[in-house]
């Protein structure tokens, strides 16, 4: 067996503790909601807990030595992901919520959004390179490990955060019926993603 069952047990509630608290990824998905609906919530929630689970397979495979070795890359990824939140919130402000721009909203789109703005949140790896470790028995393969919990905080957070995201997507269409609201809609739904780019920016590499 790949992995020590005990510690595994001790992982479940550490990581759902986690995965329930509100944080960028979970504002992200609620904010994709309010913008394009309950699958679009649904989609960015799949694209977040693909990016962990790529973040925690990198890290397995040894992502922790490019890490210590050249740590201005992460410099660049953090930086790439910034712009990107930024450009999402000028996009989301600057486009009125009516039912033609909705329907370019696909769910597709949202999953590459949540999947970019996940890998390039340098936080997601530092934080994986903290906590799984904890959990890893160092008689066991490492590699499956970093996978067997990366596949778990995966699933527990796209449960969470789609749960989440697809609240905020049943209230969207219903504010967006007011010129007012939709207006507020947009400012609220781009402020987030503005919220999340200084996030990033200023605490650098902080979990």
């Amino acid at each position: 067996m790949p992995i020590d069952l005990l510690l595994y047990l001790a992982f479940l509630p550490a990581v759902l503790a986690l995965v329930v608290t509100p944080g960028p990824d979970m504002m992200f998905a609620m904010a994709q909601g309010l913008r394009g609906g309950t699958r679009v919530a649904v989609a960015a929630a799949a694209g977040i807990s693909a990016g962990a689970l790529i973040n925690a397979t990198l890290a397995g495979a040894g992502l922790g030595y490019v890490v210590e070795r050249a740590p201005w890359v992460f410099g660049v990824v953090r930086w790439v992901g910034v712009a990107y939140l930024a450009y999402l919130a000028w996009k989301t402000l600057t486009t009125p919520l009516t039912g033609e721009s909705k329907a370019k909203i696909r769910p597709s789109r949202a999953f590459r959004d949540g999947l970019i703005v996940n890998l390039s949140n340098p936080s997601v790896i530092f934080f994986i390179l903290a906590f799984i470790p904890q959990f890893v028995d160092p008689t066991r393969p490492i590699f499956a490990q970093f996978v067997i919990y990366g596949a778990t905080i995966a699933v527990l957070g796209f449960g969470v955060k789609s749960t989440a995201g697809a609240f905020a997507g049943q209230l969207g269409p219903w504010l967006a019926r007011s010129p007012r609201a939709e207006r507020t809609l947009r400012w609220v739904t781009a402020s987030v993603f503005g919220a999340l780019a200084a996030r990033v920016a200023l605490t650098g590499v902080k979990a």
